[in-house]
C-alpha cells in the first residue's frame, strides 16, 4: 500500500488546539445529533433537511455568525457548513439551537475531502469561500485551498447557475484566485474578465473581515457562475 503521507495533496489547515468553552463543548455532546452529519458517499440531502431546496456550502465557517445569519435571512435555502475547529462548530450549533434555526448542517473534516465524497455532481447551488487563510509565506502557497484541482472540483458540483463566491483581504492571493478561477473554464467570472466584484454590502461582515479592515488591508470579492 502506498503511503498516503507522501501522495495525499498537503492540507489547506492547521488543527489548532486553541480555547474552547465549556458550552462550546456540551454544544458539540448534546447538538451535534441535530446539526451534525458523518460523513456520507454521497449525502441524501433531501432525506436530511426533509425537503427539496437550493443548498449553499459554506467551507470554513469560523465562529459561525455569518453563516447563522445568512440562514436566517433565507430560510427557503438549506446549509452545510464544513470546518474543522471544534470551537467554531460548537458555537455555530449553539446559536442554530437558540435561534430555532434549522436549514443548517454541519461537516467537520477536510474540505477538499468533503466536497469530493459528501456531494453529488451538480447538486449545489452555491459555494462560499470567505476568507480562508491565505498562507503569506511562499514556501505555504501549496497549501492554499484555492488550486486549479479544487477549482475543478467546485465546478463539478454547482448547477449549472450556481455561483462560486469568494472574499479575501490579501491582495497577492486575491490576484492567485482570480488567475486560477478564470483558468477554469467552466466558470465564467460575473464581473468580467480579470475583474473583481464591486464591495459586497450584502454579504454579513466576518470577523477576518472586520480584522483586516482594522489593519487597513483592501477586502477582494469575487464571483463566478457555473456555464
Amino acid at each position: 500500500m502506498a503511503d498516503q503521507s507522501k501522495t495525499a495533496p498537503p492540507r489547506s489547515y492547521v488543527r489548532r488546539a486553541g480555547r474552547i468553552t465549556r458550552a462550546q463543548i456540551r454544544a458539540l455532546d448534546e447538538l451535534w445529533p441535530d446539526y451534525g452529519l458523518n460523513s456520507a458517499n454521497p449525502l441524501d440531502l433531501d432525506n436530511i433537511f426533509d425537503r427539496n431546496a437550493p443548498r449553499y456550502v459554506e467551507i470554513g465557517f469560523g465562529m459561525g455568525d455569518s453563516l447563522a445569519a445568512l440562514a436566517e435571512q433565507q430560510p427557503e435555502h438549506d446549509f452545510i457548513g464544513i470546518e474543522v475547529h471544534e470551537a467554531g462548530i460548537g458555537r455555530l450549533m449553539s446559536i442554530l439551537a437558540e435561534r430555532s434555526i434549522d436549514n443548517v448542517r454541519i461537516l467537520r473534516g477536510d474540505a477538499a475531502l468533503l466536497m469530493r465524497e459528501c456531494f453529488e455532481v451538480a447538486s449545489l447551488a452555491g459555494v462560499l469561500l470567505y476568507f480562508p487563510d491565505p498562507w503569506p509565506k511562499k514556501r505555504h502557497h501549496k497549501r492554499r485551498l484555492v488550486q486549479p484541482g479544487f477549482v475543478k472540483l467546485v465546478a463539478e458540483k454547482l448547477l449549472r447557475g450556481g455561483q462560486f463566491r469568494l472574499a479575501t483581504d490579501w491582495s497577492e492571493y486575491a490576484q492567485q484566485m482570480l488567475e486560477v478561477i478564470e483558468s477554469q473554464t467552466q466558470l465564467v467570472n460575473i464581473a468580467g474578465p480579470g475583474q473583481f466584484m464591486p464591495a459586497q454590502s450584502a454579504r454579513s461582515h466576518t470577523k477576518f473581515e472586520l480584522r483586516g479592515q482594522h489593519l487597513g488591508h483592501e477586502i477582494f470579492d469575487l464571483c463566478f457562475e457555473r456555464l
